[in-house]
């Protein structure tokens, strides 16, 4: 049963008063900087360490063990972390890369760096991350990779995913850039597949400035991404790799993917109390959704709260699944609009649009190539219609923002709640006036970070 208290007055849209009257202090304060991540970063500046490594070094081998994985490698970004993965993988010219529509761009991207195309595949409905079931079908001879997004945190599906790469001989990558540090079946993301990349920038439930982390237990994979853009540690002495070894000394991607020392420096910190912060976020993000349950139109994208070996991480750009069938088709977009006017002015519909369906993965000639880049390097006809994937371009119709509290705050949470609450509640006087669904819902970039 709910705890919340129904709230059936009159929403403030259509003139009631606004649910949610306290102000949120620091309920969504993100990232927790205190004088011990201050203190770190000026040790860096005084010391002249900027552009070092032994701090990033020291931070790698902290983030490795509390992952759980072998080796990691800090760059200066997630995308530049996936970059590393994907080339660690072997990508490469006319390779095949299979990516999920819905996630950041960054996920798919690298594969034009290196001369790949992206082959999207659909997303599950309740957990908006790879369905399994759409993989194979998908997977051809030209196939390298499988990229794996753990999307607004809620873990993929892991064990199929990785029993269809072991069949055809496939590497699987990791994108934990919404999830670092959660758990799938008793066992950290990150570390089920190939490698993993992650970004780590400020609105991250792992935040450290700007700043991306590599992750394998793959020697080889490991040592590609060193030689790909980490010049000062590809020395021919240290690389064991053989056919690495004899273009040592220069980056063979010609980047430069080194991680600043101030951002290790607070991630060195911010990791020593990361765990017990997502707790709390989770504590919070659950209390929310149990105050909601049995709310018509309104589901909970969480894992199951009482199974402790799965879980959602620190979060990230909180959502919920809306069911527009149980409130006499209220539009998503019209019931945002009314939760804003509740008291929360970050209550938005829709999160990432799906990739196949911007033109950059349609028409768009990146490099000159006289052809789509999808299609330069291919020998096949790779396109997809915005049609060939519904789930996906649906998906954006039927999710909607919540608060992600980073603080479990009982009573102010329950005023988030009864907002949510009141407006499902009042659907059938919010339908009058509702214009629809715009044709395209969510965007292509960040979502906000509250």
């Amino acid at each position: 049963m709910s705890t919340a208290t129904a709230t059936s007055s009159q929403p403030a849209l259509l003139g009631g008063s606004a649910a949610i009257t306290q102000s949120p202090g620091n309920l969504f304060t993100w990232p927790i900087i205190t004088s011990e991540d201050e203190a770190a970063v000026l040790d860096v500046l005084r010391r002249g360490a900027m552009s070092g490594t032994d701090i990033t070094q020291e931070f790698e081998r902290k983030y490795a063990a509390w992952q759980g994985s072998r080796y990691a490698l800090g760059h200066c970004n997630g995308t530049a972390a996936l970059l590393g993965a994907y080339y660690g993988c072997g990508v490469g010219p006319g390779d095949e890369v299979i990516c999920p529509s819905v996630t950041y761009w960054a996920s798919a991207t690298p594969a034009y760096a290196l001369g790949a195309t992206p082959v999207f595949a659909e997303i599950d409905s309740k957990t908006l991350c790879l369905d399994p079931a759409d993989i194979e079908p998908r997977i051809t001879k030209r196939t390298k990779a499988i990229v794996v997004v753990h999307y607004l945190a809620y873990p993929a599906d892991m064990a199929p995913i990785m029993a269809i790469a072991k069949k055809h001989g496939i590497k699987v990558i990791e994108d934990v850039s919404h999830a670092q540090g959660g758990l799938y079946r008793g066992r950290r993301l990150g570390t089920f597949g190939d490698v993993s990349a992650a970004s780590l920038m400020s609105g991250k439930s792992l935040p450290a400035g700007e700043a991306g982390m590599l992750t394998t237990d793959n020697l080889e994979i490991y040592e590609r991404a060193v030689a790909f853009g980490h010049y000062e540690r590809y020395v021919a002495e240290k690389i064991q790799t053989a056919y690495l070894k004899p273009w040592a000394g220069l980056p063979l991607g010609g980047v430069k993917h080194r991680m600043h020392q101030m951002s290790a420096a607070v991630g060195l910190v911010q990791l020593k109390y990361n765990d017990a912060r997502c707790a709390e976020i989770r504590r919070a993000i659950n209390r929310f959704w149990d105050m909601l349950e049995g709310v018509p139109g309104l589901r909970p994208h969480r894992t199951d709260p009482a199974d402790p070996t799965t879980n959602m991480a620190g979060w990230y750009a909180a959502h919920g699944l809306y069911v527009p069938e149980e409130l006499g088709g209220l539009s998503v977009t019209r019931f945002c609009e009314a939760v804003r006017a509740e008291g929360f002015p970050h209550c938005e519909a829709g999160f990432n649009c799906p990739l196949h369906t911007h033109p950059l993965f349609i028409d768009a000639d990146v490099y000159g190539h006289g052809r789509p880049t999808r299609l330069a390097h291919s020998d096949r006809d790779v396109s997809q219609a915005p049609e060939s994937l519904p789930r996906s371009v649906a998906a954006g119709f039927r999710t909607y923002s919540i608060p992600w509290f980073k603080h479990d705050q009982t009573d102010v949470i329950r005023q988030y709640a009864d907002a949510y609450r009141k407006v499902a509640e009042n659907a059938d006087s919010l339908r009058q006036g509702d214009p629809g669904d715009p044709p395209r819902l969510g965007g292509w970039h960040f979502f906000r970070h509250r």
